[in-house]
């Protein structure tokens, strides 16, 4: 069995706090048509690079009906400043519109398999897995993007067409597990593709 989800596969569940003061689950976004939860973190140069990105994402999809969750699930005690403190900065400082929540546990990045930060995960209105990976070629660096798989999966789901590449792999630091070594993976993580 993959370590990530497979297309196809059910949203797994969660209850996570968020950064501002709520707490999220997948039903919380009922009513959006599609739903894109993605693990992310406040250190990693490769997201750092995408939060602009992200938040033109959010703003430009948002309106057809597209909700979006980042979940930050790295250890703190290598990486302090993911705690949830300095999430709540971070969500202030870059604007985000959309929810941030922790996965204390790490139990939620397990459930979903995630391999890196950051990973994306786009469910459809029945909450299965239609498209894992990245959202383009080049996190740290916008300007040499050639490809933008995430919106292009998003662009066919709305426009009822087959995604054209429903599995990436998600370029960025490994998620920082607790107990192991920064560039742990577990065994049975593998390449998507």
């Amino acid at each position: 069995m993959a370590f990530t989800l497979d297309i196809g596969d059910a949203a797994p569940d969660f209850d996570l706090p968020g950064v501002d003061g709520q707490r999220y689950s997948p039903d919380t976004f009922a009513d959006a048509e599609l739903l894109v939860v993605f693990f992310t973190c406040n250190h990693c140069p490769y997201v750092i690079g995408s939060e602009e990105r992200m938040n033109a994402f959010y703003a430009d999809y948002a309106p057809k009906g597209v909700a979006m969750i980042a979940i930050n699930s790295n250890e703190t005690d290598g990486h302090p400043t993911d705690d949830f403190e300095h999430m709540v900065e971070r969500a202030k400082d870059r604007g985000f519109r959309f929810p941030y929540v922790r996965d204390e546990s790490q139990e939620v990045a397990l459930a979903y398999g995630a391999l890196r930060t950051p990973h994306f995960y786009v469910f459809d209105e029945q909450r299965k897995l239609r498209y894992t990976g990245r959202m383009d070629d080049n996190p740290r660096e916008e300007s040499k993007a050639t490809t933008h798989e995430l919106r292009d999966a998003m662009d066919a789901l709305l426009e009822g067409r087959a995604v054209p590449a429903p599995m990436t792999n998600p370029i960025g630091c490994n998620v920082k597990w607790q107990g192991k070594d920064a560039h742990w993976m577990p065994p049975e993580a593998c390449d998507l593709v």
